[in-house]
């Protein structure tokens, strides 16, 4: 799955279009950002990742005693290493706030212990995902401003300011299912499938959920994917005559 502009970079590097098939839009409106707890939000008018630079409130969210805020990154190689690590630095941050990038999973059971504890949390995510199942934004929890647009590389001249005015960092994605060129010039009715399926948000969301409750075995997945397509069984249909169509 590819996130664009996410994943700008990532894909050129692997030989882009050159070697890659990917048209149409799979989802649509995938966000991402930094978020802190809305209890802590509110006790300290915390509303912009700047604010992290004064280091009594980057105290705050320490959690191993060294006085800088400790922010929950991702995993290794992913597209939002780079850009955490880039605006860490284009913030000013990096003499208050250390991220820790690792395996999200395990990073995120601890941050979400924290959460469940009562006390601070400093984290960045995306959506669809469960987490926002567990600690609701807006709720529970709150996205974090910017101070201003900055991003590496490919999506360096992206303006990140909403339409409101408001700046949360990343500009809003869109994910897209990318396939080898080859294979899908000889697959015509496959490629023509990736082209023309979408999935929305809340559904993709509402399945991470009933996988992190535990319903996450192949068969459970295979249930859930069986359930989708019986519940949207029409559209599903005309999908498939569709791509069976670009094959004659």
């Amino acid at each position: 799955m590819n996130w664009q502009p996410l994943h700008d970079d990532m894909y050129a590097a692997a030989g882009g279009d050159k070697k890659f098939y990917r048209e149409g839009v799979f989802v649509s409106g995938a966000a991402q950002g930094y978020l802190i707890d809305k209890k802590t939000a509110e006790q300290y008018n915390i509303t912009n990742i700047a604010q992290l630079k004064d280091p009594k409130i980057a105290k705050i969210f320490d959690t191993n005693g060294d006085g800088k805020a400790d922010m929950m990154g991702c995993s290794p190689g992913w597209g939002c290493e780079a850009v955490i690590n880039h605006q860490n630095k284009a913030f000013d941050l990096q003499k208050t706030v250390e991220v820790s990038h690792g395996n999200y999973a395990a990073m995120m059971a601890d941050t979400i212990t924290r959460f469940k504890e009562g006390k601070p949390v400093l984290y960045y995510t995306w959506t669809p995902y469960w987490v926002s199942d567990v600690m609701k934004p807006g709720k529970d929890v709150v996205w974090l401003q910017v101070p201003f647009p900055s991003l590496p590389g490919e999506q360096k001249n992206i303006d990140t300011k909403l339409p409101n005015g408001a700046n949360y960092g990343f500009p809003v994605n869109t994910m897209h299912i990318v396939a080898n060129k080859a294979w899908a010039e000889k697959n015509p009715a496959a490629a023509k499938l990736f082209a023309i399926m979408k999935l929305p948000l809340a559904d993709i969301n509402a399945q991470n959920a009933m996988m992190h409750a535990g319903k996450s075995s192949e068969a459970d997945v295979q249930g859930h994917v069986d359930g989708w397509i019986n519940a949207h069984q029409q559209q599903f249909d005309g999908w498939v005559k569709e791509a069976l169509a670009a094959q004659k």
